[in-house]
């Protein structure tokens, strides 16, 4: 049976498994070197763009936070280890899980998967920053949009 695609198709989102995110990337000519491997900095994208698929999925509208003069989120840490590389047409999926939750900041921990095969993870502590760049406490809404999703991080 044919079916008419959609003109406006939404752009492609993540999923909770429990209290695990996962956002599935593809690697494009465009995220790799010449000799097709992923550039390391594509990660740091990768990671980003699930991060805020969770905060959109939660219910935190980041946009209108900025907008209003409320303010915004800021990675204030982070540390990352690469162990494999990401190849030209690899199918990626980042989990992600938050592990803890401050007045003012939330830990991520996020882990690149091929398959089964870790290839690089990381930690980043995101701050709640106002307009002025001074870190400030998150909306209480958006600490509670978070109590559900809190894990640790399982040993591998």
């Amino acid at each position: 049976m044919a079916t008419t695609p959609n003109p406006h198709p939404n752009p492609p989102g993540g999923v909770f498994d429990g209290p695990v995110h996962l956002y599935a990337v593809r690697v494009y000519y465009e995220d790799t070197d010449l000799s097709g491997i992923t550039y390391h900095a594509n990660y740091l994208r990768w990671f980003e763009r699930a991060r805020s698929d969770i905060l959109r999925l939660l219910g935190i509208d980041q946009r209108a936070a900025i907008e209003a003069g409320e303010g915004a989120y800021a990675v204030a840490d982070l540390t990352l280890k690469y162990f494999r590389p990401a190849r030209l047409d690899d199918d990626v999926v980042i989990q992600t899980r938050c592990t803890q939750l401050k007045a003012a900041s939330v830990t991520m921990h996020q882990r690149a998967y091929r398959g089964d095969e870790l290839l690089t993870e990381a930690s980043f502590r995101v701050g709640f920053v106002a307009p002025d760049g001074r870190p400030r406490r998150q909306p209480e809404a958006w600490r509670e949009a978070f109590q559900p999703v809190l894990s640790e991080v399982p040993t591998e």
